[in-house]
């Protein structure tokens, strides 16, 4: 089967574009998007790059009642020479079709997703800002669009990738932060959807959240939702800690997120030859480790954010306060190595970065 190729349909007034400066996470967005259609028997299909809109669906639509949905999130950078690369988009990819298959979604063709997204930011290279720290996030999600009310996998899906420029996540260098462990409410459990990026993933974290940050939290500490005693993820991202000189990590189970920056912190510290291992983690080793003064860093890891210094953590009524709040050598050195490479400032020896080819958009009538 041949590959298709992309229509693509200028738009024909320009948004004013944010200031660097002014840049706020997930609330600007460029001027165009690509959509493609799934249906049976045509499979994925009329692949276009549009102008941005808002989307006519059907009030039926299964996406709305069964919450059948999946979605990515990555992120361009804009080098000090001016080029434009990606991070590791085929693993975001590679991981899209993993939740396409949790979620009973058909699979897409990763490489042919991946020109979209190169095309659709050549067309918006304008809107990838060059500010330090700043960047162009990627967000390609999947949605049931079949007419139908019925508990069964959908018929018709449309992917879709919007784009958006986003400042620098921390303003003024990266700072620790106070996280609660959570005691009652879980995430999700093994066999459920926690391996897959979902939406109800996210909706059923944010009681929690919302209760710990009026007690002046930022984010929760998941524990497993069987025993509710093995760590899992802090907020939405993945969680190390630094033991004795080895850095833990929870192992994939099936409940926690295959985080691309998870997998982009254990290879570094592989390479720099830092133990690092991949286990189950009680809250009670991990206050066992802070009463014998062992734990030595905590941090949080995803795409938004890349590192996020765990400065404290409070169980069960009792403050954890790890390296006197401060971020920790490790954390910073990971921070400083994959942020250098996103940028083109650090060498990048595993061949994580994708530069972007800029392909002449045909204006479509």
């Amino acid at each position: 089967m041949a590959e298709q190729t992309i229509r693509v349909q200028l738009s024909e007034t320009k948004k004013e574009k944010p200031k660097s400066d002014q840049l706020i996470f997930g609330r600007s967005f460029t001027d165009h998007m690509f959509v493609m259609d799934y249906s049976d028997p045509l499979g994925w299909h009329n692949a276009s790059i549009v102008p941005y809109q808002p989307l006519t669906i059907d009030p039926s639509a299964m996406v709305f009642h069964y919450g059948q949905s999946v979605f990515e999130g990555l992120k361009a950078f804009r080098t000090a020479d001016g080029d434009i690369q990606l991070f590791r988009p085929r693993k975001n990819l590679e991981r899209l079709n993993l939740s396409n298959d949790r979620l009973v979604i058909p699979p897409v063709d990763e490489e042919f997703v991946l020109k979209a997204i190169k095309q659709l930011i050549s067309v918006e290279k304008e809107w990838v800002p060059d500010a330090d720290g700043t960047s162009l996030y990627i967000r390609p999600f999947i949605i049931s669009t079949e007419p139908y009310i019925g508990v069964a996998p959908a018929r018709h899906y449309k992917l879709i990738v919007i784009l958006s420029p986003v400042g620098a996540y921390y303003k003024e260098g990266i700072n620790p932060v106070k996280i609660a462990v959570e005691n009652h409410y879980v995430r999700t459990v093994k066999g459920g959807t926690g391996e897959a990026k979902t939406g109800g993933n996210y909706a059923a974290s944010l009681k929690a959240q919302e209760l710990v940050a009026a007690e002046g939290f930022s984010q929760v500490l998941w524990l497993d939702g069987v025993e509710k005693k093995y760590i899992e993820e802090v907020g939405s991202m993945n969680v190390f800690f630094k033991i004795n000189g080895e850095v833990v990590t929870p192992m994939l189970n099936g409940s926690i997120l295959a985080g691309v920056t998870r997998s982009s912190v254990i290879e570094l510290l592989k390479h720099w030859n830092v133990p690092v291992s991949e286990r189950r983690i009680s809250m009670e080793e991990l206050n066992q480790a802070y009463e014998d003064g062992t734990l030595e860093e905590a941090f949080g890891s995803g795409t938004a954010a890349v590192i996020s210094p765990i400065g404290q953590l409070t169980w069960e009524g009792k403050d954890m306060v790890i390296n006197n709040g401060k971020t920790g050598e490790i954390s910073q050195k990971i921070y400083d190595t994959i942020t250098g490479i996103q940028y083109g400032k650090v060498e990048d020896p595993f061949g994580w970065v994708e530069e972007v080819e800029a392909k002449k958009a045909v204006k479509v009538k």
